[in-house]
């Protein structure tokens, strides 16, 4: 920064932290849009304070703890974001309700091309998917912010503690506490819903079984369904609180309240290292179809265990740099 302007130099040394600070943002906030608000806010800091940067630790530890302060600001208010079964008990399908919750109620999907690094290293790529797992993510949200901080750079990051401590403005004791109680926390939650089993890549069992739900789901088979799903399986379909438990309930809801997902096409997407699909439901008055859903699965043991259905298009399908229809005649499912 030469007079206040930011060179290109500059802006370029930046940016390139921008994906890994949104995969930390990510996990701290639990909000796609959240993160990304609060990377940009950390690079404007960063922009604006550059002239007093001393070169003490690495410009990547600097807009660390910058974007931690950030963080912390805006976790401030308390808010914790969660899954539908976070919050309530399963509604048994004869008292299904569709009751909406406010936006901030929520844990959101993230694309994985925006949160997770270009890395050749297997193991450092498997962690980052697992650490932006649904379950993984709402077990998160449940830790006081700066555990939540200091597991994420220790356990995730692989900071060393003397690192954390220096980031946090604490001592390397203090760091150690805090990653003791957050681990505590965690395992705690451990059985909170099955977290996913999914291979990086998936592997020729995986491959076909999300072969045979596109087909099941395309075909509205209730019978090829049910075949797929864990008896355990759970759907969720925020913004609504409503969730529901095991593959009668499931099957049923999608042939009464969720009928008209009959005729659906499905589009892959790769989201919280999950697989995923942009779900297109038929639009019977302007033909073709519209968006209705990013579905993300957890899937283990050879079965679906979660089936979860982020409902405001508006906000993910341009976050997925998905198309908002999709022509009659454009049915082919990657």
């Amino acid at each position: 920064m030469t007079n206040g302007t930011v060179t290109p130099e500059l802006d370029s040394a930046l940016e390139k932290h921008r994906p890994e600070l949104t995969g930390y943002c990510y996990r701290m906030l639990g909000s796609s849009f959240e993160a990304e608000d609060a990377v940009q806010d950390t690079l404007v800091r960063a922009w604006r304070s550059y002239d007093k940067f001393e070169g003490r630790s690495s410009l990547r530890s600097w807009l660390y703890r910058i974007a931690t302060n950030v963080c912390l600001d805006m976790l401030s208010a308390g808010n914790k974001r969660a899954r539908p079964m976070d919050l309530t008990e399963s509604t048994p399908l004869a008292q299904a309700a569709l009751s909406p919750r406010p936006d901030h109620t929520w844990l959101e999907p993230m694309p994985d091309a925006r949160v997770l690094p270009q890395t050749a290293d297997p193991a450092e790529a498997a962690v980052a998917k697992e650490s932006v797992r649904l379950a993984f993510m709402a077990a998160l949200q449940q830790l006081p912010p700066k555990q939540r901080a200091v597991l994420i750079l220790r356990e995730v990051l692989a900071w060393k503690a003397s690192e954390v401590a220096e980031l946090l403005g604490t001592s390397v004791a203090s760091v150690n506490s805090a990653l003791q109680r957050a681990r505590a926390t965690l395992a705690e939650r451990a059985d909170r819903g099955a977290d996913a089993a999914v291979s990086d890549p998936l592997d020729e069992e995986q491959q076909k079984l999300l072969e045979r739900y596109v087909a099941a789901f395309e075909g509205y088979d209730m019978t090829a369904l049910t075949a797929l799903l864990h008896e355990d399986a759970v759907m969720t379909m925020p913004p609504f609180d409503l969730w529901l438990a095991g593959p009668a309930d499931i099957t049923g809801f999608m042939t009464t309240l969720g009928a008209a997902c009959a005729g659906s096409r499905l589009l892959r997407v790769e989201a919280n290292g999950l697989p995923a699909f942009a779900h297109y439901k038929p639009d019977p008055e302007a033909g073709g179809f519209a968006p209705w859903a990013v579905q993300v699965l957890e899937i283990s043991d050879g079965r679906i265990t979660g089936f979860h259905c982020f409902l405001d298009t508006k906000r993910w399908f341009p976050l997925f740099d998905l198309p908002l229809r999709l022509e009659a005649e454009a049915d082919e499912v990657q």
